[in-house]
């Protein structure tokens, strides 16, 4: 059912395979039906997915893994490219620079620098699109000493909606290359990034977990400590209902069980790291014995095993927005709704502030998430009762925990087009609607611009 050949790009539509490939997302419960779609290897492939929309008067919309399907608006009337460009990633140790190609998983990247004593400031998932994670913000657990993911950004190639291959950085294009980075996309096609490394050859990492019973000791013991945590550390708290999936231990499908995982970024000697591990594990091992505790110094490789997020596409359905502190009744209600009988798989809280905190001078339109902790919660929507149900929960938790609401969100944590989105001010949204207008003036990739980031 291919229908349209060139510069090696088919275009495939529903019931072609090549549809099927293109349109796979990792959220399966947030599936993505546009009108046609390719996936695109080379840069020839980008341009001709765009003239193609054009002559057949369809907008164009962009992905690579799928894993943000569920925040995507409806991609009817539209051709998806789907990024797989060729190439590696390339490391230049002396200059600590990686080049990414578009396409490629945050593994690829933490194999590649990690020979060389280095990282790059990646989420907690191996299997997650580089670019999209980095054009939204990105989150990382090294965050809180080097700042959001998208101020390391150095450079970013890509294909306009003109068909131009463009290069934008601080000197090129500087006005697009701000807005790239957390300005809610709609500019075009990315190809290419290029990311500022730092130095990473040991770590102390690891997930510890107690019983639900503890949830209200722990959480308070976690809190306090991370009023005074260094910016070296950096945590999550959560309260798991983990389903009997294959690789989850036996011994955490029994019930609600509480998990704090982190990474400390050893800056200095291998003994201070492990010191600040202690400090923070030390007072929640006394509440009671963990029934699983992997914490331990190693290397960066092992830091996207650490959160146990999921290798293998999985429906999934939640929420989330940042909060402007805890304390005794912010902890007794965040317990109250998911210290026990809660359908979410996970409810967490990702420790912020440090670096992840403070405006970056050379900084994107998204620069910084001004508060302490970011909440969120998602649950496994196998059918629509279920659905239902974990939507129910989830709208209690936002009603309970609506006085700690900051109204601010992080865009790579967003599931849904329709839920509240606060990551940009007024200002930068006008900044950045003047970007797309001049650089996309008949609103091509306009289906791509995420809620909150433009006032068009």
């Amino acid at each position: 059912m291919t229908s349209f050949d060139e510069r090696d790009a088919s275009i495939a539509l529903p019931g072609d395979p090549a549809y099927v490939a293109a349109t796979h997302v990792f959220n399966l419960a947030a599936p993505v039906t546009p009108a046609a779609a390719l996936t695109a290897r080379t840069v020839g492939q980008i341009r001709a997915g765009i003239t193609y929309a054009k002559s057949a008067g369809l907008a164009v919309r962009v992905q690579t893994t799928g894993h943000s399907s569920g925040s995507a608006k409806s991609m009817a009337g539209s051709v998806l490219i789907r990024t797989e460009l060729g190439g590696v990633v390339e490391v230049d140790p002396d200059r600590r620079v990686a080049r990414i190609p578009a396409g490629t998983q945050w593994k690829a990247v933490v194999e590649a620098t990690s020979a060389h004593g280095l990282a790059a400031p990646h989420g907690s998932a191996a299997t997650v699109g580089v670019v999209g994670y980095l054009l939204r913000g990105g989150i990382s657990f090294y965050g809180r000493h080097t700042g959001l993911a998208s101020n390391h950004v150095r450079g970013i190639e890509l294909v306009t909606p003109d068909g131009d291959l463009v290069w934008t950085d601080a000197d090129n294009e500087p006005e697009l290359f701000w807005a790239l980075r957390g300005g809610g996309g709609g500019f075009g096609v990315v190809t290419a990034v290029e990311v500022d490394l730092f130095p990473a050859s040991t770590v102390v990492t690891g997930t510890a977990f107690w019983p639900g019973e503890h949830a209200r000791t722990l959480l308070s013991l976690w809190d306090k400590w991370c009023q005074d945590a260094p910016t070296e550390v950096s945590t999550s708290f959560r309260v798991l209902n983990l389903p009997p999936f294959p690789g989850v231990p036996e011994i955490l499908t029994g019930g609600t069980m509480i998990c704090v995982d982190g990474v400390v970024l050893a800056t200095g000697d291998d003994a201070q790291a492990l010191a600040q591990a202690d400090d923070l594990l030390a007072p929640l091992r006394a509440v009671a014995e963990p029934v699983m505790d992997t914490w331990h110094l190693t290397t960066p490789q092992e830091v996207l095993a650490t959160h146990m997020d999921p290798d293998e596409p999985v429906p999934a359905q939640g929420d989330h927005f940042l909060l402007t502190g805890l304390g005794d009744d912010a902890i007794d209600e965040f317990v109250r709704v998911f210290g026990s009988d809660s359908p979410l798989v996970m409810a967490g809280l990702r420790q912020l502030g440090g670096k992840l905190a403070e405006p970056a001078p050379n900084g994107g339109a998204l620069d910084h998430l001004p508060a302490p902790y970011l909440y969120s919660g998602a649950g496994i929507p196998l059918d629509a009762d279920v659905s239902a149900v974990i939507h129910d929960h989830l709208e209690l938790a936002r009603a309970a925990l609506s006085p700690w609401d900051s109204g601010k969100t992080a865009p790579t944590f967003i599931e849904s087009p329709d839920q509240p989105q606060g990551h940009l001010t007024p200002e930068a949204v006008a900044r950045v609607d003047a970007v797309r207008a001049r650089l996309d003036p008949k609103g091509l990739f306009r289906g791509d611009v995420m809620k909150n980031t433009t006032a068009l």
